[in-house]
């Protein structure tokens, strides 16, 4: 549930965190951690500078908060495609949730997760060490879906989950750049499919 900020006269006489928070996402999502500063970010949330730290921590703080939402807003899709029965139903629909949130229309393009902190100075360390264990958990998140179909015949006796699983989430944090390049929907979609038509069949 969204909380409600307040403080002095002088200060705003109330925030929506979340949709405060969802605005510095957005702002991290397209500049980076390093490019997106204090006074963008204070900007775009509607809060001074003195109010971001009392809500939300210091930058590296929101940082961290913002890849959270990221996580459980923009990037949900894998949760709900490791929910589908088969290992290539998980791959097919890990690569439709990936190409749907790099490319949609008034958002940023490409991955939060995958360009956020790639060139970044030493004080943004600890932003690039979160966003790789990000990409990290993803990709254990598949294998172990991997492991599951493997344990239940769904792939076939030899079909390596963790090269699976690796070939998956490379594909799709691929397919991230290409979208911040400027590839459109149906390209991506279309090298998806073209990379799909090689996925190990059951005997």
């Amino acid at each position: 549930m969204a909380t409600r900020q307040s403080g002095p006269v002088g200060r705003p006489r109330g925030f929506d965190a979340e949709e405060t928070l969802e605005r510095a996402m957005l702002v991290f999502w397209e500049h980076g951690y390093e490019g997106a500063s204090l006074a963008m970010l204070t900007e775009a949330m509607g809060i001074s500078t003195t109010s971001m730290y009392a809500a939300f921590g210091n930058k590296e703080e929101l940082f961290r908060k913002a890849v959270e939402r990221y996580t459980e807003g923009p990037s949900a899709y894998l949760a709900r495609a490791l929910g589908e029965p088969t290992a290539a139903g998980v791959a097919a629909a890990i690569l439709a949730g990936v190409i749907h949130t790099t490319t949609r229309p008034a958002h940023p393009q490409g991955c939060l997760g995958v360009q956020g902190a790639l060139a970044t100075g030493d004080s943004g360390q600890p932003a690039r060490d979160l966003l790789a264990a990000w990409r990290n958990d993803g990709c254990t998140r598949v294998r172990e879906r991997f492991q599951r179909a493997a344990d239940d015949g769904d792939l076939p006796p030899g079909a390596d989950p963790v090269v699976l699983a690796r070939y998956v989430t490379t594909l799709a944090f691929g397919i991230a750049v290409q979208a911040a390049s400027g590839v459109g929907r149906d390209e991506l979609q279309a090298m998806a499919d073209a990379a799909l038509r090689t996925w190990p069949l059951t005997p």
